[in-house]
């Protein structure tokens, strides 16, 4: 009997891990908004999850740049890369590192 609800019990969890929505992350979807949309870090930057395959930057897929690293240039600026710091909001910087280095890792 116990065997049975076990089984029934994963096979639960099986189904709504496939069935049901996943919950949103609004930080992450912020994060993409912004590198797609408003900084359009897409046109310089490969990103498989941004499905972007931007020639100028380093390819964020290969570098998995950690957070920190990813704010920083994002506030500074690096290279040809025009600093942001003033341009986006501080929420708007947090949440396109965080993006960048979520879906970085994603690969």
């Amino acid at each position: 009997m116990r065997k049975n609800i076990t089984v029934l019990l994963n096979f639960f969890v099986l189904i709504s891990f496939f069935i049901l929505p996943a919950k949103s992350d609004p930080i992450f979807e912020l994060g993409k908004d912004v590198f797609l949309n408003k900084a359009v870090c897409s046109s310089c930057h490969i990103l498989a999850d941004a499905k972007s395959d931007g020639q100028i930057g380093p390819n964020l897929n290969t570098i998995r740049p950690d957070k920190a690293r990813v704010l920083n240039a994002v506030k500074n600026g690096i290279g040809v890369m025009p600093a942001y710091e003033g341009q986006l909001t501080n929420e708007e910087i947090e949440a396109v590192s965080y993006y960048v280095f979520i879906a970085a890792d994603k690969d």
